[in-house]
Protein backbone atom coordinates (compact mmCIF):
# COMPACT_ATOMS: atom_id res chain seq x y z
CA UNK A 1 0.00 0.00 0.00
CA UNK A 2 1.36 3.44 -0.22
CA UNK A 3 2.80 5.46 2.31
CA UNK A 4 2.58 9.19 2.75
CA UNK A 5 5.56 10.99 2.74
CA UNK A 6 7.51 12.70 5.80
CA UNK A 7 5.08 15.71 6.31
CA UNK A 8 3.08 15.48 3.63
CA UNK A 9 -0.09 17.96 3.47
CA UNK A 10 -3.23 17.95 1.30
CA UNK A 11 -5.66 20.95 1.30
CA UNK A 12 -9.22 19.88 -0.27
CA UNK A 13 -10.98 22.93 -0.73
CA UNK A 14 -14.67 24.28 -1.93
CA UNK A 15 -16.30 20.52 -1.44
CA UNK A 16 -19.47 19.06 0.48
CA UNK A 17 -18.09 16.50 3.25
CA UNK A 18 -20.75 14.11 4.33
CA UNK A 19 -18.87 11.90 7.00
CA UNK A 20 -22.60 10.29 8.94
CA UNK A 21 -20.36 9.37 11.72
CA UNK A 22 -19.20 12.57 12.97
CA UNK A 23 -23.02 13.89 11.66
CA UNK A 24 -20.91 15.74 9.03
CA UNK A 25 -23.46 17.14 5.88
CA UNK A 26 -22.18 20.80 4.92
CA UNK A 27 -19.67 22.32 2.54
CA UNK A 28 -16.43 21.98 4.79
CA UNK A 29 -12.72 21.72 3.79
CA UNK A 30 -10.35 19.36 4.88
CA UNK A 31 -6.36 19.23 5.55
CA UNK A 32 -4.74 15.99 5.31
CA UNK A 33 -1.28 15.74 7.31
CA UNK A 34 1.25 12.77 7.78
CA UNK A 35 -1.39 10.22 6.83
CA UNK A 36 -4.17 11.79 9.43
CA UNK A 37 -6.85 13.96 9.00
CA UNK A 38 -5.30 17.39 10.53
CA UNK A 39 -8.21 19.41 10.26
CA UNK A 40 -11.88 20.16 9.27
CA UNK A 41 -13.13 23.29 9.81
CA UNK A 42 -15.63 25.91 7.55
CA UNK A 43 -14.67 26.99 4.05
CA UNK A 44 -11.50 29.36 3.79
CA UNK A 45 -11.20 29.21 7.33
CA UNK A 46 -7.96 26.74 7.49
CA UNK A 47 -4.74 28.73 7.87
CA UNK A 48 -2.42 26.20 7.96
CA UNK A 49 -0.31 25.93 4.96
CA UNK A 50 -0.20 22.89 2.76
CA UNK A 51 1.76 20.79 0.05
CA UNK A 52 -0.62 20.36 -2.28
CA UNK A 53 -4.44 21.16 -2.81
CA UNK A 54 -7.09 20.13 -4.48
CA UNK A 55 -10.38 21.85 -5.69
CA UNK A 56 -13.14 19.89 -4.61
CA UNK A 57 -15.58 22.72 -6.16
CA UNK A 58 -19.64 20.90 -6.60
CA UNK A 59 -18.19 17.54 -5.41
CA UNK A 60 -18.90 15.20 -2.30
CA UNK A 61 -16.27 14.82 0.21
CA UNK A 62 -16.64 11.32 2.22
CA UNK A 63 -14.15 9.23 4.08
CA UNK A 64 -12.21 6.86 1.94
CA UNK A 65 -15.32 3.81 1.36
CA UNK A 66 -14.59 0.50 2.82
CA UNK A 67 -15.72 -2.92 1.12
CA UNK A 68 -16.03 -5.62 3.33
CA UNK A 69 -16.54 -8.32 0.90
CA UNK A 70 -14.45 -9.05 -1.76
CA UNK A 71 -12.25 -12.02 -3.79
CA UNK A 72 -8.75 -10.79 -4.98
CA UNK A 73 -7.95 -14.29 -5.74
CA UNK A 74 -4.62 -14.52 -4.45
CA UNK A 75 -3.06 -16.78 -3.78
CA UNK A 76 -3.25 -19.70 -6.79
CA UNK A 77 -5.82 -17.73 -8.83
CA UNK A 78 -4.09 -14.66 -10.35
CA UNK A 79 -4.98 -14.98 -14.00
CA UNK A 80 -7.86 -14.07 -12.81
CA UNK A 81 -7.29 -10.96 -10.23
CA UNK A 82 -3.74 -10.27 -8.31
CA UNK A 83 -4.12 -8.21 -5.25
CA UNK A 84 -2.05 -5.26 -7.21
CA UNK A 85 -5.03 -4.99 -10.54
CA UNK A 86 -8.31 -5.87 -7.46
CA UNK A 87 -6.97 -2.69 -5.22
CA UNK A 88 -6.44 -0.73 -8.68
CA UNK A 89 -9.95 -1.63 -9.56
CA UNK A 90 -10.83 -1.07 -6.02
CA UNK A 91 -9.35 2.49 -6.14
CA UNK A 92 -11.06 3.23 -9.20
CA UNK A 93 -13.90 3.18 -7.45
CA UNK A 94 -13.00 4.96 -4.74
CA UNK A 95 -12.40 2.56 -2.02
CA UNK A 96 -9.93 3.18 0.16
CA UNK A 97 -9.72 -0.31 2.44
CA UNK A 98 -11.25 -3.62 1.18
CA UNK A 99 -11.68 -6.78 3.00
CA UNK A 100 -11.00 -9.96 0.72
CA UNK A 101 -12.50 -13.54 1.74
CA UNK A 102 -10.26 -16.67 2.33
CA UNK A 103 -11.62 -18.76 -0.75
CA UNK A 104 -8.15 -18.98 -2.73
CA UNK A 105 -5.86 -21.83 -3.10
CA UNK A 106 -4.30 -22.30 -0.49
CA UNK A 107 -7.34 -21.42 1.63
CA UNK A 108 -6.14 -18.73 3.87
CA UNK A 109 -6.46 -20.65 7.35
CA UNK A 110 -2.95 -19.77 8.70
CA UNK A 111 -1.70 -16.52 10.18
CA UNK A 112 1.20 -16.97 8.32
CA UNK A 113 -1.00 -16.48 5.11
CA UNK A 114 -2.88 -14.15 6.66
CA UNK A 115 0.56 -11.74 6.87
CA UNK A 116 1.46 -12.70 2.96
CA UNK A 117 -1.64 -10.55 2.04
CA UNK A 118 -0.83 -7.75 3.92
CA UNK A 119 3.21 -7.95 2.86
CA UNK A 120 4.03 -4.80 1.32
CA UNK A 121 5.40 -7.53 -2.13
CA UNK A 122 1.95 -7.89 -3.40
CA UNK A 123 1.41 -4.74 -4.50
CA UNK A 124 -1.73 -3.24 -2.79
CA UNK A 125 -2.70 0.69 -3.86
CA UNK A 126 -5.54 0.63 -1.05
CA UNK A 127 -5.71 -0.46 2.44
CA UNK A 128 -5.95 -4.52 2.71
CA UNK A 129 -7.86 -6.39 5.69
CA UNK A 130 -7.73 -9.88 5.46
CA UNK A 131 -11.05 -12.19 6.53
CA UNK A 132 -9.55 -15.58 7.50
CA UNK A 133 -11.39 -18.91 7.22
CA UNK A 134 -13.37 -20.34 9.91
CA UNK A 135 -12.65 -23.82 9.57
CA UNK A 136 -9.23 -25.50 8.03
CA UNK A 137 -9.26 -25.82 4.86
CA UNK A 138 -13.23 -24.50 4.92
CA UNK A 139 -14.21 -27.51 4.80
CA UNK A 140 -16.72 -27.49 7.67
CA UNK A 141 -14.83 -29.66 10.51
CA UNK A 142 -12.01 -28.48 12.65
CA UNK A 143 -11.85 -24.61 13.64
CA UNK A 144 -8.83 -22.59 12.62
CA UNK A 145 -6.90 -20.61 15.62
CA UNK A 146 -9.24 -17.18 15.37
CA UNK A 147 -6.60 -15.99 17.96
CA UNK A 148 -3.32 -16.42 16.04
CA UNK A 149 -5.34 -15.49 12.78
CA UNK A 150 -6.49 -12.01 14.83
CA UNK A 151 -3.02 -11.24 15.82
CA UNK A 152 -2.09 -11.74 12.38
CA UNK A 153 -4.04 -8.76 11.54
CA UNK A 154 -7.67 -10.92 10.56
CA UNK A 155 -10.74 -8.83 10.99
CA UNK A 156 -12.96 -11.58 11.03
CA UNK A 157 -13.36 -15.55 10.08
CA UNK A 158 -15.62 -16.60 7.33
CA UNK A 159 -16.07 -19.96 4.93
CA UNK A 160 -17.17 -17.61 2.55
CA UNK A 161 -18.39 -19.86 -0.57
CA UNK A 162 -18.88 -23.03 1.47
CA UNK A 163 -21.72 -21.82 4.50
CA UNK A 164 -20.72 -23.83 7.90
CA UNK A 165 -23.85 -26.02 8.11
CA UNK A 166 -23.34 -27.97 11.18
CA UNK A 167 -25.21 -26.69 14.33
CA UNK A 168 -22.51 -27.79 16.38
CA UNK A 169 -19.48 -26.22 14.57
CA UNK A 170 -21.19 -23.15 13.57
CA UNK A 171 -21.84 -22.97 17.69
CA UNK A 172 -18.34 -23.23 18.19
CA UNK A 173 -17.28 -20.74 16.14
CA UNK A 174 -19.87 -18.28 17.12
CA UNK A 175 -19.05 -18.77 21.05
CA UNK A 176 -15.10 -19.04 20.17
CA UNK A 177 -15.31 -15.60 17.72
CA UNK A 178 -17.64 -13.56 20.91
CA UNK A 179 -14.49 -14.24 23.49
CA UNK A 180 -12.76 -12.46 20.74
CA UNK A 181 -14.87 -9.69 19.48
CA UNK A 182 -14.39 -11.27 16.13
CA UNK A 183 -17.39 -11.18 13.84
CA UNK A 184 -18.11 -13.97 12.07
CA UNK A 185 -19.50 -13.69 8.74
CA UNK A 186 -21.73 -16.36 6.75
CA UNK A 187 -22.41 -17.00 3.15
CA UNK A 188 -25.85 -17.79 3.84
CA UNK A 189 -27.14 -21.22 1.86
CA UNK A 190 -28.50 -24.32 2.62
CA UNK A 191 -25.99 -26.11 -0.08
CA UNK A 192 -28.00 -29.42 0.38
CA UNK A 193 -30.70 -27.84 -0.69
CA UNK A 194 -29.78 -25.85 -3.56
CA UNK A 195 -26.85 -28.76 -5.32
CA UNK A 196 -26.96 -28.39 -9.44
CA UNK A 197 -29.24 -24.81 -8.74
CA UNK A 198 -27.53 -22.13 -11.07
CA UNK A 199 -30.54 -19.31 -10.33
CA UNK A 200 -33.36 -18.87 -8.39
CA UNK A 201 -36.05 -20.77 -8.41
CA UNK A 202 -39.11 -19.05 -10.43
CA UNK A 203 -40.83 -18.17 -13.44
CA UNK A 204 -37.43 -17.26 -15.42
CA UNK A 205 -35.89 -20.33 -14.14
CA UNK A 206 -38.69 -22.42 -15.68
CA UNK A 207 -38.77 -20.56 -18.54
CA UNK A 208 -34.99 -21.42 -18.74
CA UNK A 209 -35.51 -25.38 -17.94
CA UNK A 210 -32.68 -24.23 -14.88
CA UNK A 211 -32.74 -25.91 -11.59
CA UNK A 212 -33.39 -23.00 -8.92
CA UNK A 213 -32.42 -21.83 -5.70
CA UNK A 214 -35.36 -21.65 -3.15
CA UNK A 215 -35.22 -18.49 -0.76
CA UNK A 216 -35.95 -20.98 2.02
CA UNK A 217 -31.87 -22.25 1.65
CA UNK A 218 -30.58 -18.81 2.33
CA UNK A 219 -33.45 -17.80 4.99
CA UNK A 220 -33.16 -21.23 7.05
CA UNK A 221 -29.67 -20.66 7.44
CA UNK A 222 -30.16 -17.06 8.79
CA UNK A 223 -32.46 -17.96 11.18
CA UNK A 224 -30.59 -20.62 12.60
CA UNK A 225 -27.45 -18.49 12.73
CA UNK A 226 -29.65 -16.21 14.15
CA UNK A 227 -31.07 -18.11 17.10
CA UNK A 228 -27.36 -19.60 17.80
CA UNK A 229 -26.07 -16.27 18.42
CA UNK A 230 -28.38 -15.53 21.30
CA UNK A 231 -26.73 -18.05 23.23
CA UNK A 232 -23.91 -16.01 23.59
CA UNK A 233 -23.28 -12.72 25.05
CA UNK A 234 -21.30 -10.15 22.39
CA UNK A 235 -21.37 -12.78 19.32
CA UNK A 236 -21.60 -10.77 16.37
CA UNK A 237 -23.10 -12.44 13.34
CA UNK A 238 -22.38 -10.96 10.10
CA UNK A 239 -24.67 -12.22 7.09
CA UNK A 240 -23.19 -11.84 3.76
CA UNK A 241 -24.58 -10.61 0.65
CA UNK A 242 -28.42 -11.17 1.82
CA UNK A 243 -30.62 -11.46 -0.67
CA UNK A 244 -34.10 -12.23 0.04
CA UNK A 245 -36.93 -10.63 1.92
CA UNK A 246 -37.26 -14.10 3.98
CA UNK A 247 -33.75 -13.66 5.65
CA UNK A 248 -34.01 -9.77 6.13
CA UNK A 249 -37.15 -11.18 8.47
CA UNK A 250 -34.76 -12.90 10.68
CA UNK A 251 -32.26 -10.17 10.88
CA UNK A 252 -34.60 -7.96 12.23
CA UNK A 253 -35.67 -10.29 14.52
CA UNK A 254 -32.32 -10.48 15.88
CA UNK A 255 -31.45 -6.49 15.72
CA UNK A 256 -35.34 -6.08 17.71
CA UNK A 257 -33.57 -8.55 20.29
CA UNK A 258 -30.56 -6.73 20.52
CA UNK A 259 -28.28 -9.21 19.24
CA UNK A 260 -25.17 -7.83 17.50
CA UNK A 261 -26.38 -9.19 13.84
CA UNK A 262 -25.70 -7.13 10.74
CA UNK A 263 -26.00 -7.76 7.14
CA UNK A 264 -24.86 -6.51 3.97
CA UNK A 265 -26.60 -6.13 0.42
CA UNK A 266 -24.84 -6.04 -2.82
CA UNK A 267 -25.46 -3.44 -5.74
CA UNK A 268 -26.68 -6.25 -7.99
CA UNK A 269 -29.37 -7.61 -6.01
CA UNK A 270 -30.73 -4.21 -5.43
CA UNK A 271 -30.17 -3.31 -9.30
CA UNK A 272 -30.77 -6.54 -11.32
CA UNK A 273 -34.13 -9.52 -10.90
CA UNK A 274 -33.99 -12.58 -12.00
CA UNK A 275 -36.14 -11.62 -14.91
CA UNK A 276 -32.95 -9.94 -16.10
CA UNK A 277 -31.15 -12.99 -17.15
CA UNK A 278 -31.27 -13.01 -21.40
CA UNK A 279 -29.39 -15.14 -23.58
CA UNK A 280 -28.32 -17.83 -20.69
CA UNK A 281 -25.58 -15.07 -20.53
CA UNK A 282 -23.00 -16.24 -17.42
CA UNK A 283 -22.49 -12.58 -16.77
CA UNK A 284 -25.87 -12.72 -14.96
CA UNK A 285 -24.97 -15.98 -12.68
CA UNK A 286 -23.77 -15.10 -9.26
CA UNK A 287 -24.62 -16.75 -5.71
CA UNK A 288 -26.54 -15.76 -3.90
CA UNK A 289 -28.36 -15.65 -7.38
CA UNK A 290 -30.45 -12.49 -8.74
CA UNK A 291 -33.76 -12.74 -6.78
CA UNK A 292 -37.78 -11.66 -6.99
CA UNK A 293 -39.17 -8.18 -7.40
CA UNK A 294 -40.69 -8.18 -3.94
CA UNK A 295 -36.88 -9.25 -2.76
CA UNK A 296 -35.71 -6.07 -4.59
CA UNK A 297 -38.24 -4.43 -3.01
CA UNK A 298 -37.45 -5.49 0.70
CA UNK A 299 -33.89 -4.92 0.80
CA UNK A 300 -34.43 -1.17 -0.71
CA UNK A 301 -36.88 -0.46 2.01
CA UNK A 302 -34.39 -1.90 4.41
CA UNK A 303 -31.33 0.11 2.55
CA UNK A 304 -33.24 3.35 3.70
CA UNK A 305 -34.70 2.55 6.93
CA UNK A 306 -31.26 1.59 8.69
CA UNK A 307 -31.60 -2.45 8.62
CA UNK A 308 -29.06 -2.87 6.36
CA UNK A 309 -25.67 -2.24 7.47
CA UNK A 310 -23.61 -2.17 4.35
CA UNK A 311 -23.23 -2.29 1.00
CA UNK A 312 -20.45 -4.60 -0.60
CA UNK A 313 -19.78 -5.51 -3.83
CA UNK A 314 -18.95 -9.08 -3.38
CA UNK A 315 -16.75 -8.57 -6.16
CA UNK A 316 -15.67 -11.51 -7.88
CA UNK A 317 -13.09 -11.98 -11.04
CA UNK A 318 -13.46 -14.72 -13.49
CA UNK A 319 -11.49 -15.56 -16.60
CA UNK A 320 -13.59 -15.52 -20.02
CA UNK A 321 -13.43 -19.16 -20.31
CA UNK A 322 -15.15 -19.70 -17.36
CA UNK A 323 -18.07 -17.45 -17.37
CA UNK A 324 -18.72 -17.79 -21.56
CA UNK A 325 -20.58 -21.42 -21.39
CA UNK A 326 -23.73 -23.29 -20.61
CA UNK A 327 -24.87 -20.87 -17.65
CA UNK A 328 -25.31 -24.13 -15.87
CA UNK A 329 -21.76 -24.45 -15.92
CA UNK A 330 -20.24 -21.13 -15.85
CA UNK A 331 -18.52 -19.86 -12.62
CA UNK A 332 -20.76 -17.72 -10.15
CA UNK A 333 -19.95 -14.23 -9.51
CA UNK A 334 -19.07 -10.68 -11.20
CA UNK A 335 -16.77 -7.63 -10.71
CA UNK A 336 -18.38 -4.67 -8.67
CA UNK A 337 -15.90 -2.33 -7.23
CA UNK A 338 -15.78 0.22 -10.28
CA UNK A 339 -19.23 0.52 -10.88
CA UNK A 340 -21.05 0.16 -6.86
CA UNK A 341 -21.27 4.02 -6.39
CA UNK A 342 -23.03 4.84 -10.05
CA UNK A 343 -25.39 2.24 -9.10
CA UNK A 344 -25.86 3.18 -5.75
CA UNK A 345 -26.70 6.87 -6.55
CA UNK A 346 -28.39 5.88 -10.16
CA UNK A 347 -31.17 3.78 -8.59
CA UNK A 348 -30.90 3.83 -4.53
CA UNK A 349 -30.99 7.69 -4.77
CA UNK A 350 -32.04 9.07 -7.91
CA UNK A 351 -34.51 6.19 -8.42
CA UNK A 352 -35.77 5.20 -5.10
CA UNK A 353 -35.22 8.62 -3.36
CA UNK A 354 -32.83 7.74 -0.44
CA UNK A 355 -30.50 10.81 0.40
CA UNK A 356 -27.23 10.63 -0.37
CA UNK A 357 -25.99 10.57 3.36
CA UNK A 358 -27.38 7.64 3.83
CA UNK A 359 -25.96 5.81 0.75
CA UNK A 360 -22.65 7.22 1.91
CA UNK A 361 -22.78 6.12 5.40
CA UNK A 362 -23.54 2.30 3.70
CA UNK A 363 -20.06 2.93 2.04
CA UNK A 364 -18.39 4.02 5.45
CA UNK A 365 -19.29 4.15 8.93
CA UNK A 366 -21.72 0.79 8.43
CA UNK A 367 -18.79 -0.91 7.09
CA UNK A 368 -16.46 0.34 9.26
CA UNK A 369 -18.87 -0.76 12.39
CA UNK A 370 -19.20 -4.45 11.05
CA UNK A 371 -15.27 -5.17 10.98
CA UNK A 372 -13.63 -2.51 13.58
CA UNK A 373 -11.70 -0.37 11.33
CA UNK A 374 -11.35 1.97 14.12
CA UNK A 375 -10.22 5.19 13.02
CA UNK A 376 -11.52 4.51 9.40
CA UNK A 377 -15.11 5.15 8.06
CA UNK A 378 -15.31 8.94 9.22
CA UNK A 379 -12.77 12.00 8.79
CA UNK A 380 -12.86 13.26 12.97
CA UNK A 381 -9.70 14.74 13.46
CA UNK A 382 -7.06 12.26 13.88
CA UNK A 383 -8.69 9.76 11.74
CA UNK A 384 -6.47 7.88 8.79
CA UNK A 385 -6.22 10.19 5.98
CA UNK A 386 -8.44 8.11 3.50
CA UNK A 387 -11.11 10.02 1.30
CA UNK A 388 -13.29 9.51 -1.36
CA UNK A 389 -14.62 12.70 -3.83
CA UNK A 390 -16.89 12.01 -6.23
CA UNK A 391 -19.16 13.81 -8.34
CA UNK A 392 -23.02 12.74 -8.10
CA UNK A 393 -24.30 14.29 -11.17
CA UNK A 394 -21.74 12.98 -12.88
CA UNK A 395 -23.07 10.68 -16.21
CA UNK A 396 -21.07 8.61 -17.75
CA UNK A 397 -21.21 4.83 -19.24
CA UNK A 398 -19.24 1.90 -18.00
CA UNK A 399 -17.10 0.57 -20.64
CA UNK A 400 -16.08 -3.02 -19.11
CA UNK A 401 -13.03 -3.14 -21.74
CA UNK A 402 -11.56 -0.29 -19.65
CA UNK A 403 -11.76 -1.94 -16.27
CA UNK A 404 -8.72 -1.89 -13.60
CA UNK A 405 -9.77 -5.26 -13.02
CA UNK A 406 -7.89 -8.58 -14.87
CA UNK A 407 -11.57 -10.33 -15.47
CA UNK A 408 -14.66 -8.37 -17.23
CA UNK A 409 -17.63 -10.56 -16.17
CA UNK A 410 -20.04 -7.68 -15.77
CA UNK A 411 -22.87 -7.83 -16.85
CA UNK A 412 -23.42 -3.92 -16.25
CA UNK A 413 -21.07 -3.27 -19.34
CA UNK A 414 -22.67 -0.34 -21.18
CA UNK A 415 -24.75 0.94 -18.62
CA UNK A 416 -25.72 4.48 -18.34
CA UNK A 417 -24.94 5.59 -14.47
CA UNK A 418 -25.09 9.28 -12.67
CA UNK A 419 -22.00 9.12 -9.94
CA UNK A 420 -18.29 9.22 -10.89
CA UNK A 421 -15.46 9.28 -8.42
CA UNK A 422 -13.14 12.23 -9.29
CA UNK A 423 -10.25 11.12 -6.92
CA UNK A 424 -9.32 8.32 -3.65
CA UNK A 425 -6.84 9.24 -1.26
CA UNK A 426 -5.18 6.62 0.68
CA UNK A 427 -3.07 7.92 3.85
CA UNK A 428 -2.90 11.83 2.50
CA UNK A 429 -1.71 10.67 -1.45
CA UNK A 430 -3.85 10.03 -4.26
CA UNK A 431 -3.91 6.50 -5.25
CA UNK A 432 -6.49 7.23 -8.11
CA UNK A 433 -7.78 10.51 -10.14
CA UNK A 434 -10.27 10.66 -13.24
CA UNK A 435 -8.89 11.16 -16.46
Amino acid sequence: MSQTKPNRSLLIKGGHVIDPASRLDAPMDLLLRDGRVAEIAAPNTIRTPADEKFDAKGLIVTPGFIDIHVHLREPGQAYKETIATGTAAAAAGGFTSVCCMPNTQPVIDSADWVAWLQSPERGAVVNVFPIAAATKASKGAALTDFRSLQRAGAVAVTDDGKPILSDDIMRDTLRIASELNLPVIQHAEDTRQTEGASMNEGPTSFRMGLRGMKDSAESSIVERDVQLAQQFAGARLHVAHLSTADALKAVRRGKRNKLRVTCEVTPHHFTLLDSDIQNYDGNYKMNPPLRSSSDREAIIAALADGTIDAIATDHAPHAKHEKTIEFARAAFGITGLETALGLAITHLHREHKIPLARIVELFTAGPARVVDLRGRGTLARGAHADVTIFDPKKRWTFDVNKTKSKSANSPFDGAALTGKVVATIVSGRFVHRAS
